[in-house]
């Protein structure tokens, strides 16, 4: 079973992933816990291009296609083997950041950036998507830290980001769940832990 955690930054994604994993573990399975881009060499690196190299000037059309061949490696490296090994996998972060960040929020052909990414992951989608959805200017708030490349790109581009999320939502109901993450870590985490029991369950009952 694949699980990807999404949102916005500020939501509470990397917090929410750990407790999953070990709610997860707890119940007795082997997870796999990955981010994205990252989780490889190769994707470490491309990932402190991305974020944190502003001294590189990049177009989006090539910020794109350096989070897919992260992914495309990370999908080869880490997750394929691990789902074939029957362990659940627990991204922070996949496809969908792409469409909503990239697509929604920078403009380019929402449908031209889902056909890179399946070309890129060889058609490989999570088997639950949750997304975590808070007011921007909430979310913003809650970063400690400097700014990233992406979250610096001010109020409006991130307000399409996270309408970018909940569109995909819509349009991939039976996928991709939204979760509130204006409230208390531990409401957030029963929240999530109420779908992927049910998911769980459903998986169990099919076989």
């Amino acid at each position: 079973m694949f699980i990807a955690i999404e949102g916005g930054d500020g939501t509470g994604k990397t917090t929410q992933v750990e407790l999953l994993c070990r709610w997860l573990e707890e119940q007795g399975h082997v997870v796999t816990r990955c981010r994205d881009p990252g989780g490889t060499v190769l994707g470490e690196s491309i990932r402190s291009i991305l974020l944190h190299r502003d001294d590189i000037p990049m177009c989006l059309e090539a910020e794109t296609l350096l989070y897919m061949a992260a992914r495309a490696q990370l999908v080869r490296e880490t997750i394929r083997p691990a789902l074939a090994a029957g362990k659940i996998v627990v991204s922070d972060r996949y496809l969908l950041s792409n469409i909503a960040y990239q697509g929604y929020g920078g403009g380019l052909p929402v449908e031209e950036v889902r056909k890179i990414g399946l070309f890129a992951t060889g058609g490989l989608l999570p088997d639950l998507t949750v997304v975590l959805d808070m007011p921007v200017e909430e979310a913003l708030a809650r970063i400690d830290r400097t700014l990233d490349r992406l979250e610096s790109r001010g109020r409006e581009f991130l307000e399409r980001v996270r309408d970018g999320f909940l569109q995909e939502a819509v349009r991939a109901a039976d996928r991709i769940a939204v979760v509130r993450a204006d409230r208390p870590v531990e409401e957030v985490h029963a929240a999530i832990r109420r779908i992927v029991e049910s998911m769980l369950v459903s998986r169990r009952s099919a076989t």
